[in-house]
């Protein structure tokens, strides 16, 4: 949330600037409503949450709307069906806010929807097996500042691909800006900056993660979970990639206070390549786990048992969540939202040191 909070602040001081610089003769009308956006700086920002009425967006809906009280919150859906549970969430929004209609996969419906916006928030997963950015390049279109909180290593490095067209539109863009990934990396980064100001150089960056049940976050992570699976874990060791086999590899770690040690198992997640290419250490991986423990075997099971293709199917696997959802909402009652996140990191002098964060409520 702190990174969404920081993209909010940010775009409010650019009013004035817009208001005193008068668009050029034959600038386009995407610039003239860009213009026109920032010219007021009275006006209610306004921010469309896409996935607003899942439970990670409808989160992000709440959080945003008690850091900033001002807003007009837009509650995103994919459909007509998402319409009543995105009204009720509106409403408690306040007055300001409303529900909208969005089809993540239509760019003409998604420009339609961001005149007028001042920063959209995409959280319409799962994130995996999507051919393209749509929300990232009509955003770009409609000089629309933009985060997701992707958790897909593809979907991330396919949106940094389009860095120097946001670049040369003056459009904020940041990708997986979740918890994890997200505010994971920027411990990564802050242990390495660290550490190599005390004339360390970083050799090994573990990640590892524990989510009760599904942290109260519901299908989305299921499915997010199953999809990895299908997915070859991508590591690295002493400056070589290897693959390795999803949730294998299982180590014991203790989260302390309040979580104490559990199992995690190696998934494919885009902070590890991230870790390699931009902080530069040269062995990285990243691992996860949850609870109840028969969570874990089900998992291992289901990558040792079922075919990839199935696993890399997003219609297939979104089925099988429908059908486990019962199951899964009665476990999350029992296991409760616990979230830890554990980075370690070892040095070349020998300095190893160890960034934790862990939270009641994964929602929150």
């Amino acid at each position: 949330m702190g990174a969404i909070g920081i993209v909010v602040r940010a775009c409010a001081p650019l009013a004035p600037a817009a208001a005193a610089a008068p668009a050029p003769s034959g600038s386009s009308s995407r610039d003239a409503a860009q213009a026109q956006r920032w010219s007021k700086p009275t006006r209610t920002g306004r921010v469309l949450v896409l996935g607003g009425t899942g439970r990670v967006g409808g989160s992000t809906a709440t959080a945003l709307s008690k850091l900033r009280p001002d807003l007009g919150i837009l509650v995103g859906g994919r459909n007509r069906f998402d319409r009543e549970k995105g009204e009720s969430i509106a409403a408690k929004l306040g007055g300001q806010s409303e529900f909208v209609q969005v089809d993540t996969r239509n760019a003409g419906m998604l420009e339609e929807a961001l005149q007028g916006v001042d920063l959209v928030v995409h959280t319409a997963g799962p994130f995996q097996r999507a051919e393209e950015c749509t929300v990232l390049q009509a955003a770009i279109s409609t000089k629309t500042p933009y985060i997701d909180v992707c958790d897909d290593t593809d979907y991330s490095w396919r949106a940094k691909g389009f860095h120097e067209q946001a670049k040369a539109a003056g459009v904020p863009a940041i990708t997986t800006a979740g918890i994890y990934p997200g505010v994971s990396n920027v411990m990564a980064a802050e242990l390495v900056h660290a550490a190599r100001s005390e004339n360390g150089e970083p050799e090994r960056l573990r990640f590892f993660y524990y989510t009760a049940g599904t942290g109260g976050a519901g299908p989305t992570i299921l499915t997010t979970s199953f999809l990895l699976l299908g997915e070859d874990v991508i590591a690295y060791n002493k400056g070589e990639e290897i693959k390795l086999k999803p949730y294998s590899g299982a180590l014991n770690i203790d989260f302390g206070k309040g979580v104490r040690k559990k199992n995690v198992y190696l998934l494919n997640l885009p902070e590890v390549k991230s870790a390699f290419k931009i902080l530069g250490v040269p062995t990285v991986s990243a691992r996860f786990g949850t609870a109840p423990f028969f969570w874990n075997w089900g998992m291992q099971a289901f990558a040792n048992f079922l075919p990839v293709e199935f696993l890399r199917d997003r219609n297939k696997v979104q089925k099988l969540v429908q059908s486990v959802d019962p199951l899964v909402r009665a476990v999350d009652g029992i296991a409760g939202e616990h979230v830890s996140m554990r980075v370690d990191l070892d040095c070349s002098n020998g300095r190893n040191t160890i960034g934790l964060f862990t939270h009641k409520k994964l929602s929150v």
